[in-house]
């Protein structure tokens, strides 16, 4: 499937405030979430609708209505801070976490967390990591998700690295995925370079 960047004025203006080093952890979250609203508005542009009746204060009229059943995936710690503003566009989603911590020796993604045990799957999953690394902790939450029986999702990272984008088309083909913006390189540490540093350390204040 295709990347989507969003490209786009006011997308820079926050990207930039997030990068900053100097950025204080509510100013980090607050551009997280604005980004994150941007990126949900091009991410939720094909959603299924039904026509509803609508009765407004002169007449009857018709509508739409989203009419699929919705599931927010946060990786956390850094994907909570996405799931506000996902609510304030989807207030009917479910919310499903998992947690994942990277292996310091292998940079592979480590389960710690995961509230998939009773899931019923949904019609469509939004996959929530601000930062698209080396694309394990994407993949891992994809492919929990298929084992679910989730026959859709889609990925949504404010950053991420070609090589993070690469492994995700590679091993998740029928994911859309949806950023702000490409970095082109991981440090020796897997870190995306110029990135943003550790996106739960920032907003967390950690």
């Amino acid at each position: 499937m295709p990347v989507h960047v969003a490209d786009h004025p006011v997308v820079e203006h926050h990207l930039a405030h997030l990068r900053e080093k100097s950025t204080s952890p509510e100013q980090f979250r607050q551009a997280t979430a604005r980004l994150t609203w941007l990126l949900a508005f091009h991410a939720t542009a094909q959603l299924a609708t039904q026509r509803v009746a609508v009765e407004t204060p002169l007449t009857t009229t018709t509508g739409q209505r989203l009419s699929q059943r919705i599931g927010l995936v946060p990786i956390i710690r850094a994907g909570i801070a996405m799931v506000d503003p996902m609510l304030d566009m989807l207030p009917h989603a479910e919310v499903w976490y998992l947690g994942l911590y990277r292996n310091e020796k292998t940079a592979e993604p480590v389960e710690y967390y995961n509230k998939l045990a009773d899931f019923d799957p949904v019609d469509i999953a939004f996959v929530l990591d601000p930062m698209l690394a080396t694309g394990g902790s994407a993949c891992l939450a994809i492919s929990a998700l298929r084992d679910k029986g989730v026959s859709r999702t889609k990925l949504l990272s404010i950053i991420a690295s070609q090589t993070g984008i690469e492994r995700v088309q590679n091993e998740s083909p029928q994911t859309d995925i949806y950023v702000c913006t490409i970095d082109a390189e991981l440090n020796s540490q897997k870190f995306i370079v110029p990135g943003l540093g550790d996106a739960g350390d920032r907003a967390f204040n950690a």
